[in-house]
């Protein structure tokens, strides 16, 4: 029994009942129960969320209309205090208040930009008078006591995934949750989670991510050297494949992110039209809502910018809607680099993070350069030996990348990419110059501004239906 398990299971009762009561009960039996699992696992620690949430609520009280942009600058420089709390002779946070505060940084920001659209549209609909078509948006702004029950709802608090406030909102007035499809999804999500698990454990006893610190990892050949970092990422995946399904169960046995498929929602976004149940049909739902992880298209997906679409997959939409559209730059390629640095930053203050996340834009003009170059001069078989192989090179640039995510510090990084000649960076600045080479300069440009206007039509889309704006 795993020290999360062991804190969840006296609550079970108070978890099942939770989800069968009314609003108001279900609203505090899921605050109590997990801010009691937050206080049982964080201690002294608990304070750093709580002090998060007032400050947040504080902030959406002063002024709604910039607390989109305060909020992130709130949160964001409170992580900063919260990872160099030593610094001021306090004691280290415990990784249970490391997880609860990486997923309320998000939540708080969310929140604020769901309050601000709000307004927004509370004040189209006194100037039109008339209802302001918004999918998913508040109907009033949340008191103190309902921010701090989002902030410390039971279902998903350390695990995650990342959900909006009206998701949270939607699941506390389920009008009939027994009513709603949960067991067998729920199996379904969870029938990979033991072969995941043990092919963890399998690979990652055969090749230990310490051995690569040593001089006899060194010694080895440098193919061995490259294979080692297939083997490491091929651990990464399954424990995060483990990981996340595991959580993703846990939200569909509560009922959490459970909408009809006409809403067609979106993860971590939830609906994006509008609905209404049809009494004549019997209604199918999903929980695509919770949905943070797509193992097969994580895997067999051909693109670098399309793994990212299916890895981590609520946040990557939270990074979608409130970090790349308010980027400081126009062009694409610099927009994902912001957006990379701020995912890294979000993830911890380790070099191995920064210059693994900021290798991303650099494989994306790859691709791209390569793309416009090469494989639009090719013919359908042509087409596909590209695909086979730029799937290839997709894989190994995440392996790649990954040793960065894992060994953290700036010094093992480099060291282990010295060891393979920088063989990612050196075929992706490769990419980049046969595409100028081939002329596909100018149509990598074209390329990617094509894609930015798309990017950004789409996020201007989704957020007039959700009703949400950005700063």
């Amino acid at each position: 029994e795993s020290p999360v398990e062991a804190v969840y299971s006296p609550w079970l009762p108070l978890c099942n009942f939770s989800v069968t009561s009314g609003p108001p009960v279900k609203q505090g039996a899921a605050l109590l129960l997990g801010l009691s699992i937050t206080i049982a696992t964080c201690h002294i620690h608990t304070l750093h969320s709580l002090v998060t949430v007032i400050g947040t609520w504080i902030i959406i009280k002063s002024s709604w209309r910039h607390a989109p942009a305060l909020s992130l600058s709130w949160t964001f420089l409170y992580l900063l205090f919260f990872r160099l709390v030593t610094k001021f002779g306090l004691p280290s946070p415990t990784p249970f208040a490391n997880a609860v505060q990486l997923l309320l940084t998000l939540k708080m920001v969310s929140l604020a930009n769901e309050v601000r659209s709000f307004h927004v549209e509370k004040k189209k609909d006194v100037s039109s008078f008339a209802k302001s078509p918004v999918v998913g948006g508040l109907s009033q702004e949340p008191s103190i006591y309902d921010i701090l029950s989002y902030s410390y709802c039971y279902v998903g608090i350390m695990t995650g995934p990342f959900f909006r406030f009206q998701t949270y909102i939607d699941w506390v007035r389920q009008p009939s949750p027994l009513a709603l499809p949960g067991l067998t999804p729920c199996l379904q999500r969870l029938k990979p989670v033991p072969v995941y698990g043990a092919l963890f454990l399998a690979v990652n006893s055969v090749f230990p991510l310490a051995y690569v610190r040593t001089e006899d990892f060194l010694d080895q050949n440098v193919f061995y050297r490259m294979f080692y970092m297939v083997a490491i990422f091929f651990v990464f995946r399954m424990r995060f494949y483990s990981a996340w399904c595991g959580a993703e169960a846990g939200c569909i046995s509560a009922g959490l992110g459970c909408y009809p498929e006409k809403a067609l929602s979106k993860p971590g976004g939830g609906p994006t039209v509008d609905y209404s149940p049809d009494p004549t049909t019997e209604e199918k739902y999903d929980f695509k809502t919770i949905q943070n992880i797509d193992c097969y298209n994580t895997d067999f997906c051909v693109k670098v910018r399309h793994g990212m679409r299916y890895w981590n997959m609520t946040v990557q939409w939270w990074l979608h809607h409130y970090i790349y559209p308010n980027a400081p730059f126009k062009a694409y390629t610099l927009r994902a680099g912001w957006t990379m640095f701020i995912s890294a930053y979000w993830h911890g203050l380790h070099p191995g993070y920064y210059l693994s996340f900021l290798t991303i834009p650099l494989c994306i003009a790859a691709e791209s350069a390569m793309e416009a170059s090469v494989r639009a001069k090719l013919g359908p078989r042509g087409q596909n030996i590209f695909d086979w192989v730029h799937w290839l090179l997709k894989m190994r640039a995440y392996d790649y990348m990954c040793m960065g995510f894992v060994l953290l510090n700036a010094t093992d990084t480099i060291n282990y990419w010295m060891s393979i000649y920088f063989i990612m960076h050196v075929i992706a600045v490769c990419c980049i110059l046969v595409g100028r080479v081939l002329k596909g300069g100018k149509k990598e440009g074209r390329r990617g501004d094509k894609e930015e206007k798309r990017e950004g039509e789409k996020i201007d889309n989704d957020k007039n239906k959700s009703g949400e704006k950005t700063d």
